[in-house]
């Protein structure tokens, strides 16, 4: 999973007093600017100051797209400050627009790590056979930490093509742990049969890949893994268990046996400092189960997240966070429902806080906000997604 660069991180949290923006008490629809208020709320999108960037994303974002993205293609292009450029193709991909594929094809060969991530990210939600060769050939190359594993997703999503799954395949057992583990990740979460075997000999080996192999065998769902999953039960580590409880529940195995071992190690590392590893593994798998539509695993993670404290805290709410990004509707479905509503939004908050998932985010809020305007007026579903607006800070 890929964590937030630490001065990102930290920047939200040593401004908290500071306060931020808030949001009229109704979205309103696109508020028309002046070219001279949009072009400097772009530029502001790069602000030291987190409620100044807050404010200039909102200007941006609620622009009327006949202003905003031609405004956004020419940021994404050539400002000079590459952040700036950066949050300009993220808000960009928040609009519905054919000029953005152009723009994003562009950024694949920009010099900019943060511009190639989110042109592969974007790809990723986009599939298209005629990008498959200039993806291959960018793999071949690519080293950047937070760009190769979203080159990956890009080329997963694309996982019929024989090329990829040669591709993909090779780089299953070689390489550094960090991009194998986004490679096995992303072929789990796409479920591809073909990719079985290579991450059952990756799933036998005991060391930092195993849990991963073992989840993304979960995921996939096919049950030659079962026999490979039953023999972790028994041989391998004690931090290794919860993944394989999570996977052989994805296999649709005794699911509620191995949720509520999950939900007993919950318990047992909030009373028992100390047992972190567990702790991770638990809520982890808790969130790999909820991403498959799990309501009840989701229903565990906010119980337990929702009154705790760190260190207990923060692999509940990345749990919460990855499922948010992954299944908004059940979090959104799961949120209208909970009585710990604004506890439950404070957990999700700092779940975004902590991942490094920009592009994604930005498609959470655009969900959230076409969950808005179909909900009727004064609505449980118009109230939450208008609360999440705001905390959110979108």
């Amino acid at each position: 999973m890929r964590r937030r660069r630490a001065w990102q991180a930290l920047l939200p949290l040593l401004l908290i007093g500071a306060g931020s923006p808030t949001l009229p008490a109704q979205e309103r629809g696109p508020t028309a600017v002046s070219p001279e208020q949009l072009e400097a709320a772009i530029d502001r999108l790069g602000d030291l100051d987190y409620p100044a960037r807050v404010a200039a994303g909102r200007t941006v974002r609620r622009a009327p797209p006949a202003q905003a993205v031609p405004a956004l293609v020419r940021a994404a292009s050539s400002h000079g400050d590459g952040y700036v450029r950066f949050r300009a193709l993220v808000l960009l991909t928040g609009f519905n627009d054919p000029r953005i594929v152009d723009t994003v094809l562009e950024a694949v060969g920009s010099p900019n790590d943060r511009l190639r991530e989110v042109a592969y990210a974007y790809i990723e939600q986009r599939p298209n056979p005629a990008f498959v060769p200039r993806l291959l050939t960018a793999f071949d190359t690519e080293q950047g930490d937070f760009v190769r594993p979203a080159l990956v997703r890009a080329l997963a999503a694309a996982g019929a093509d024989a090329r990829v799954q040669q591709a993909l395949v090779r780089d299953v057992g070689r390489g550094v742990d960090h991009f194998r583990s986004s490679v096995i990740e992303a072929l789990g979460d796409y479920r591809h049969a073909w990719a079985v075997p290579p991450i059952i000999e990756v799933a036998k080996l005991e060391g930092p890949l195993q849990d991963d192999a073992a989840i993304a065998l979960g995921k996939i769902g096919d049950k030659r893994a079962l026999p490979v999953l039953a023999e972790l039960q028994r041989s391998a580590p004690r931090e290794t268990q919860p993944s394989v409880a999570a996977a052989i529940c994805l296999l649709g195995v005794n699911c509620s046996s191995h949720v509520g071992y999950l939900q007993k190690i919950l318990g047992f590392a909030e009373d028992n400092p100390g047992y972190q590893e567990l702790l991770r593994g638990a809520a982890a798998g808790l969130g790999a189960i909820a991403v498959r539509g799990d309501a009840d695993a989701l229903g565990l993670l906010f119980e337990t997240g929702v009154p705790s404290q760190d260190p207990v805290r923060a692999p509940l709410a990345l749990a919460v966070g990855l499922v948010a990004l992954r299944n908004t509707p059940l979090m959104l479905e799961t949120l209208e429902k909970r009585p710990d509503r604004d506890g439950a939004i404070t957990l999700l908050a700092e779940g975004f806080d902590m991942l490094e998932e920009d592009f994604e985010e930005e498609r959470f809020f655009a969900t959230v906000r076409r969950t808005y305007w179909a909900a009727a007026d004064k609505s449980a579903t118009r109230q939450l997604c208008e609360r999440l607006i705001t905390r959110l800070d979108f």
